[in-house]
């Protein structure tokens, strides 16, 4: 058994308008939907975003949907060259994002922006060059596509998802931690509450639902269920116990109370 995160869900107020902005930001090769009430994005092989009432999700989960404030988690897409960076942050704006920090070159490598989506999340678009080495792909294309927790202590967070099978690429003890992906997968990356915060251009206060689930998509029940089991040992908490409907899920939080949903067809 190991954890992977395949897709990541986001919470949103209303379905068909998420499915608008993130198809006009982001482009995604393929959108398949169920009933209105569920959409599911390919960002080009580089991981999977799925839409999902947040009054839906919460309930699934069996947990209240009241949220304020910081949730605590930035989604990040990453491109090859700034000028993508420039052309997803307008393609955000246009569609009703605000922006967090304007598009910049970092101060040790890389370019940047930060901005919030109209369902209130935030993303973080980045490229590993502050120079463009050739003409801007139309329309960009993610390179990779990952969800960045703020957690109490990324060292004892590393030591949970260790535990599940996770592999540690990037360790920079409590400033930043990360795992390596699996193709078509996306990365997970671990940083403190107050550092992420900081990173996005937002204050750290926040509490209630974070409105986003992390997905794991087993193959099997069995598998599902031993994933579940995992978690539960290495210190998570199973807040809703695996059963049929629409297929087979359950869902467990790590210790920061991050959500995640492991689920088979």
């Amino acid at each position: 058994m190991t954890l992977s995160l395949d897709a990541i869900t986001l919470g949103v107020p209303e379905v068909n308008a998420a499915q608008e902005f993130y198809s006009a930001a982001f482009s995604p090769a393929a959108a398949a939907a169920a009933h209105g009430q569920y959409v599911d994005l390919d960002m080009h092989g580089a991981g999977r975003i799925a839409l999902h009432g947040a009054e839906a999700l919460a309930a699934d989960a069996d947990v209240e949907s009241a949220t304020s404030g910081f949730r605590g988690y930035v989604m990040s897409c990453v491109v090859s060259q700034p000028s993508e960076v420039e052309a997803l942050l307008d393609a955000a704006v246009l569609g009703g994002a605000d922006v967090l920090k304007p598009a910049k070159k970092g101060l040790f490598g890389g370019f940047s922006a930060v901005c919030r989506a109209p369902d209130g999340a935030i993303w973080k678009l980045s490229a590993p060059t502050k120079k463009d080495t050739g003409p801007a792909a139309e329309p960009p294309v993610p390179t990779e596509t990952a969800a960045l927790l703020g957690v109490a202590a990324p060292t004892a967070s590393k030591a949970f998802y260790a535990a599940l099978g996770m592999t540690v690429d990037r360790d920079y003890g409590d400033k930043y931690i990360d795992f390596r992906p699996t193709p078509g997968t996306c990365r997970l990356g671990l940083m403190t509450r107050k550092a992420l915060a900081k990173d996005a251009g937002v204050g750290e206060d926040g509490a209630g639902f974070r409105a986003v689930a992390l997905n794991r998509r087993a193959e099997s029940r069995e598998e599902a269920d031993s994933v579940l089991a995992a978690a539960a040992s290495a210190g998570g908490r199973v807040v809703a116990a695996a059963e049929t409907g629409g297929g087979y899920s359950g869902y467990f939080t790590d210790p920061d109370g991050f959500l995640w949903q492991v689920a088979c067809a």
